[in-house]
């Protein structure tokens, strides 16, 4: 997302009112929903904090700390996130208690250049229970000038303990008027940024990023694909495997649970509801497991003979 949407300048200007007022805390929890743009708003504030010649709320982005952290080599800045495995073959997929550790000796150092230290780290939600463990220790024991800012999209997966230790700075989906005219803004036509807020439910991040990477396009085959089976011109097997030939899998598992939702509200009989909220339910499981070592095929296949015979009870009660 690109930087300065309205809701990021109104969290941004939270922490900027704070830390100008004396009253930011050392903990943030900056959280929202995923693909607002949280992320940019704690580096942009740890650039301000960080800046020797600051313009009223901004850095001033030429300072020797502005050029550092722009490097990705400013001694006070930290930014803890997923680190390679042990043989380096990918990402690990939590934050685990020797990044927690590291971090903590770093905050307990005198800043280098004199001002401050800041670490953000994102996803919060990703530290496992050995660094939670850690991780509390350094936030029940802060020390001035530290700041560390935890970036989640779903910050009640983080402990309660922790939680209640950092000031809450929340970004909201927008009303659908600044929503509109924010990915107007991007560049995109107002019809086409009309049907993806819509499908996106009110979420301008997500439809920005669906009309860019054509997740809108996805959204549209996979309708078409639920609608060939529940009329049996398409054998799910067949709509599996496609389904699965390249990385799309979870998209189109997301897509196909929200177009259930959205038939399931045009409905008047509540068996109908039911049966499409189980759909839902199942579909999203099956999202679940297809990040486990289950044949992802029959994981698909299951779900889209669901789909099929749900549609068809769904038909025959309404004649």
């Amino acid at each position: 997302m690109s930087s300065n949407a309205p809701w990021q300048e109104r969290a941004y200007g939270r922490m900027a009112e704070a830390f100008r007022a004396g009253r930011l805390g050392h903990a943030q929890l900056i959280c929202g929903p995923a693909q607002m743009g949280k992320r940019e708003v704690a580096i942009r504030m740890a650039r301000r904090v960080l800046c020797e010649t600051p313009v009223g709320d901004e850095a001033c982005g030429t300072c020797r700390s502005c050029r550092l952290i722009a490097a990705g080599t400013h001694p006070d800045y930290r930014f803890v996130s997923f680190v390679p495995n042990r043989d380096g073959t990918k990402l690990r997929t939590e934050i685990v208690i020797d990044q927690m550790r590291e971090l903590s000796m770093q905050l307990a150092l005198t800043p280098q250049f004199g001002r401050a230290q800041v670490a953000v780290i994102d996803p919060a939600d990703a530290i496992n229970h050995a660094a939670a463990n850690a991780l509390l220790k350094t936030l029940e024991e802060p020390v001035p000038g530290r700041y560390l800012w935890l970036v989640s999209a779903h910050p009640m997966r983080l402990p309660a303990t922790i939680r209640s230790r950092c000031q809450r700075i929340e970004l909201r989906l927008p009303p659908a008027d600044e929503a509109v005219a924010w990915l107007a803004s991007q560049g995109h036509p107002r019809t086409a940024a009309d049907e993806a807020l819509a499908a996106a439910r009110g979420h301008p991040g997500l439809a920005d990023a669906w009309l860019r990477t054509g997740g809108l396009a996805l959204r549209r085959s996979v309708a078409a694909d639920l609608q060939r089976i529940a009329r049996g011109e398409a054998p799910p097997l067949e709509v599996a495997q496609q389904w699965l030939a390249d990385e799309h899998a979870d998209l189109r598992l997301r897509h196909a649970a929200d177009l259930a939702v959205e038939r399931a509200a045009g409905l008047t009989d509540p068996r109908h509801a039911r049966s499409l909220a189980t759909w839902f339910d199942k579909a999203n499981r099956s999202r679940d497991l297809l990040r486990t070592t289950v044949r992802a095929d029959l994981v698909l296949v299951e779900l889209l003979m669901a789909w099929r015979a749900t549609r068809a009870g769904v038909e025959n009660r309404g004649r």
